[in-house]
């Protein structure tokens, strides 16, 4: 997959890294634009290559009583919408076969999440939109398995599918990242690193997923002076009331000063 195939995109000669970024889920039309605003502010200021991200709904909650979604139709259309008003490529993650073609009329980029990285079908209907194709590396799997799921979308007859590492599962409530995967998975597709699905605490006993936000930067550093290709981290400018995911968000307000560092490590990377 190059750049250039996902349409809309910015500054795709800067040798940046590109992002995906966005909030959790698309909780309405204002906070979606307002969100938007701010990265695309920052991203064109740093010339760096951006996709805005939002989940059209959840469907992987720990209870029954979690934050789904405001509607299906409704969320995807505040997506094009976002995507209309700032000419910025948008991507949104599917969770059944029905929910490829719907999302394709709608985003630029489909994105697979990490429980159903292995599901087949799901990755086939995916691939045949001719859609790019976003596979996250499941928690429960090695980055040489990895190269399966980008078989299945190739084919499939879509070459356009990369990566994103979200961490791996340590004991039952924590992730880490192995550093080690990123050129391994780089090997079979561009890589992302998702900075803050790695810092998960996930299965905790009230039901709702922790987060330790206080280590975005570390990992995102380490992510860049690994070669990843690119980042993936959800924002939100009130992590503490977002309907999702709030626990490692991070804020918007600190969303300037963490690019601008990495950017800067970037470039020297790129120096040596």
């Amino acid at each position: 997959m190059n750049l250039q195939d996902i349409p809309k995109i910015k500054h795709t000669n800067s040798n940046n890294f590109f992002l995906l970024c966005g909030p959790c889920a698309i909780e309405g039309e204002d906070m979606a634009l307002r969100i938007a605003e701010k990265v695309m502010e920052i991203t064109n200021i740093l010339e760096i290559p951006y996709v805005f991200k939002g989940s059209f709904k959840k469907a992987n909650r720990s209870r029954v009583d979690s934050f789904t979604g405001i509607g299906d139709e409704k969320a995807l259309t505040i997506l094009r919408k976002v995507s209309e008003t700032f000419d910025v490529p948008t991507v949104t993650d599917i969770h059944e076969i029905s929910d490829a073609e719907l999302a394709a009329q709608y985003v630029d980029v489909l994105q697979i999440p990490a429980f159903l990285v292995r599901q087949t079908d799901l990755l086939i209907a995916a691939a045949k939109t001719g859609k790019v194709i976003n596979l996250k590396k499941g928690q429960f799997m090695s980055p040489e398995a990895m190269k399966h799921a980008v078989q299945k979308v190739y084919d499939s007859g879509n070459k356009k599918a990369w990566i994103t590492d979200r961490g791996t599962m340590f004991g039952y409530q924590d992730m880490i990242v192995d550093f080690r995967g990123i050129p391994t998975m780089r090997q079979y597709a561009p890589t992302v690193l998702d900075v803050t699905h790695s810092l998960q605490q996930p299965n905790q006993t009230v039901g709702v997923t922790g987060g330790r936000p206080d280590m975005i930067e570390t990992i995102a550093r380490a992510g860049i002076v690994n070669n990843v290709d690119g980042l993936f981290i959800e924002t939100h400018f009130d992590p503490a009331n977002a309907k999702s995911d709030g626990a490692n968000m991070l804020h918007l307000d600190n969303l300037e000063k963490l690019l601008t560092n990495l950017v800067a490590i970037r470039k020297t990377i790129n120096a040596l």
